[in-house]
């Protein structure tokens, strides 16, 4: 699933766009609202999120990928 930018908090200053490895800001431009032009390939590292400055930008990860999720300290060496 996508980012979601909320345009009210957005300040339009790009970070999003150029921290994101996988284009997924593909053609948006500093001083607009980012579009989110290739939502599927979105790979969930959440550096967007990360590093606006106004928590403009939310990411809701696949339920399958909740699944998996298990945090290091539950993991036990075997």
């Amino acid at each position: 699933m996508p980012p979601i930018i909320d345009a009210d908090k957005c300040v339009r200053c790009g970070k999003c766009v150029e921290i994101c490895s996988e284009d997924v800001y593909y053609g948006s431009k500093t001083g607009e609202v980012p579009v989110i032009t290739y939502p599927k390939e979105c790979s969930h590292f959440a550096g967007c999120v990360h590093i606006c400055p106004t928590q403009a930008v939310t990411l809701r990860i696949p339920l399958p990928m909740l699944l998996v999720y298990k945090p290091a300290e539950e993991v036990k060496a075997t």
